[in-house]
């Protein structure tokens, strides 16, 4: 009678571990790139225009932050 057994480990390799960093850093950069392209935005325009929008100029970085990080 044969037996065989088989057991999977759950750790990933070192590789899979590296492409997962990899993965996180880009998407930060990418959030961080959505909220210091919207700050620069937002603060070219003129208070006016912002009024326009019903947006007060400290409200630029609440805003970023929401459409960057969704908080």
């Amino acid at each position: 009678m044969a037996y065989a057994n088989t057991t999977r480990i759950g750790h990933h390799g070192l590789g899979d571990r590296i492409a997962a960093v990899v993965a996180s850093v880009k998407h930060a950069l990418a959030q961080r790139r959505i909220y210091r392209q919207t700050v620069r935005e937002l603060n070219s325009l003129t208070t006016r225009e912002l009024a326009d929008l019903g947006i007060h100029r400290s409200m630029i970085t609440r805003i970023a932050t929401e459409a960057a990080y969704g908080i």
